[in-house]
């Protein structure tokens, strides 16, 4: 197999920095579930709010809510809030988190590397620091689609289209900084023109497959899930997947000569002003839920990875990604 020289990029080359390591501004919401029936063991928490800082139906969404069904299955928790407050990234949600709910002992928010590249790159207020890690949950691939009659076949037809002409090469995903957009940006920084990448950021996949179908980006970046139906449908194609090796029946974008690949991954942070206390048992009602049937049935479902990680080793490794975050944007050349 033939590989691209000289600009290459992968994973590979920010594991030193990242230890392995959507949307636009809306209203609150919440909604209440109640308890499953016999639970077996007892509850731990009477009441759990999930802080979602992106809108309904995303990766962070569906991820939240899906936690928040397994706690209440496993009987870890009574009743379980959903609070959405989307907007940049999470940065929106994360400073409103801050504000309302920093020493809370019974609330959790949602986060992973889309905040970590959203803080690095818009360089907020609020940032990361302000919160603390409660346990990492899952990881999942980068798909790269076009639309079904796109001249882009492979992608190094993508990267050729980017040397060529990169300004008429608009590369379509979620919020600036995230981790779409640092994929947006490795794939630029292959075809030797990182500075040069046009990138058009949407609150979520569901715009991301319109502005493919409408002609408005040449490509499209999101996760799985957030492209499937439409893949499914024909309306988009998949030329390639951010892993190591093949995902789903798609070829990985390094085993087609590009190197470049990525995986994005989602957990639960808690206030800077919860009690050391109050975070274990908040972690034992976590790690409960995610031994709950729901919440494997549901990580097969969405075609998500496991990723558990917990304690001072998870604190390391965010600490390892919100250090290194900054360079790998100004590597990339990401603009906000």
């Amino acid at each position: 197999m033939t590989r691209l020289p000289a600009a290459s990029l992968s994973r590979r080359n920010f594991n030193a920095w990242m230890a392995g390591a959507a949307a636009v501004a809306g209203a609150g919401h919440a909604t209440l579930w109640p308890r499953s029936a016999g639970a077996a063991e007892p509850q731990l928490v009477a009441k759990l709010r999930i802080v979602i800082p992106a809108n309904e139906g995303g990766g962070w969404d569906q991820t939240g809510r899906a936690l928040g069904a397994a706690l209440l299955a496993s009987g870890a928790a009574g009743e379980v809030v959903y609070e959405n407050i989307g907007g940049k990234g999470g940065t929106i949600g994360l400073a409103k988190y801050v504000e309302k709910y920093d020493a809370d002992p019974d609330t959790l928010l949602m986060s992973g590397m889309v905040m970590v590249g959203a803080v690095a790159l818009q360089k907020p207020a609020v940032t990361m620091a302000q919160v603390a890690p409660v346990a990492r949950l899952t990881s999942d691939y980068e798909v790269v689609a076009v639309k079904a009659d796109s001249p882009i076949k492979t992608p190094k037809d993508l990267i050729a289209q980017l040397r060529a002409d990169a300004a008429k090469t608009v590369i379509a995903g979620g919020s600036a900084g995230g981790v779409d957009h640092m994929y947006a940006g490795m794939l630029a920084r292959v075809a030797g023109n990182a500075a040069g990448l046009v990138y058009q950021p949407y609150p979520g996949g569901a715009q991301v497959v319109e502005a493919l179908a409408t002609g408005k980006a040449a490509a499209g970046i999101s996760g799985f899930s957030e492209f499937s139906e439409a893949l499914a449908s024909g309306k988009l194609r998949a030329i390639g997947v951010s892993s190591k090796r093949p995902f789903l029946g798609i070829p990985s974008v390094r085993e087609q000569g590009v190197d470049a690949d990525l995986a994005n991954w989602r957990g639960v942070l808690t206030g800077k002003k919860v009690t050391a206390d109050r975070r274990a048992v908040l972690l034992e009602a976590v790690r409960r839920a995610t031994t709950a049937d729901i919440w494997q049935k549901t990580v097969k479902r969405n075609n998500w990875d496991a990723y558990w990680m917990a304690g001072k080793d998870f604190e390391s490794f965010l600490e390892l990604d919100l250090a290194m975050a900054g360079p790998m944007i100004y590597l990339l050349k990401l603009k906000a």
